[in-house]
C-alpha cells in the first residue's frame, strides 16, 4: 500500500504560534483500490489536480462538519465536499468530521442532512454508516437517516 501526502487547505498552530507546520490530505493506493482522505481542509481547486495525479478513487472520506462562512479556508461545507468528491473522481463518498463535538454554530445533524440532499441532487453515491459499521464500496448500504433518530 502506498500513502501519499497531498495538499490541504487549513491554518496551523495553537496559541501564539501560527502556520509553522503544514496540513495534509492523503491518497492511499493499494493493488486494487484507491482511497482519498481530506484530513482537515477547506475547499480549494487543488482537488482536481489530486484526482488527476492519484485518482480516480473508489472511496473518498470527506470532512463535512464544523463549517462557517467566517472560516471558509478551514472546513468545507457539505456542498463543497460533494464538489471536491467529484473533482477527485470519487465513486463513493463517506462523510467524516461531523457529529463529534460542537465547534461551529450549525446543528449536530445539519452537515449530513445537507450532504445527503446535495448527493441526491448531483447523483453522487453516498455511504453514511453508523459508528463502527463496515461498508462494501462495491455495494454500499442505502442511506437510512439513522442520525435523525438520535439528534
Amino acid at each position: 500500500m502506498r500513502f501519499t501526502a497531498t495538499a490541504a487547505r487549513h491554518f496551523s498552530g495553537r496559541a501564539f504560534a501560527r502556520n509553522r507546520t503544514l496540513w495534509a490530505s492523503w491518497a492511499l493506493a493499494g493493488e486494487r483500490r484507491r482511497v482519498f482522505y481530506t484530513g482537515d481542509s477547506g475547499y480549494f481547486d487543488g482537488y482536481a489536480d489530486i484526482g488527476a495525479q492519484h485518482g480516480p478513487f473508489d472511496l473518498t472520506l470527506m470532512q463535512i462538519g464544523a463549517y462557517s462562512h467566517a472560516w471558509p479556508d478551514v472546513h468545507m461545507t457539505p456542498e463543497e465536499a460533494v464538489t471536491a468528491h467529484r473533482d477527485l473522481g470519487g465513486q463513493v463518498l463517506l462523510p467524516v468530521h461531523w457529529g463529534t463535538f460542537t465547534l461551529a454554530f450549525h446543528p449536530w445533524g445539519e452537515p449530513v442532512d445537507r450532504l445527503w440532499r446535495e448527493s441526491k441532487a448531483r447523483d453522487v453515491r453516498l455511504a453514511v454508516p453508523r459508528p463502527g459499521e463496515r461498508i462494501n464500496v462495491d455495494d454500499p448500504p442505502p442511506v437510512d437517516a439513522w442520525w435523525q433518530t438520535i439528534a
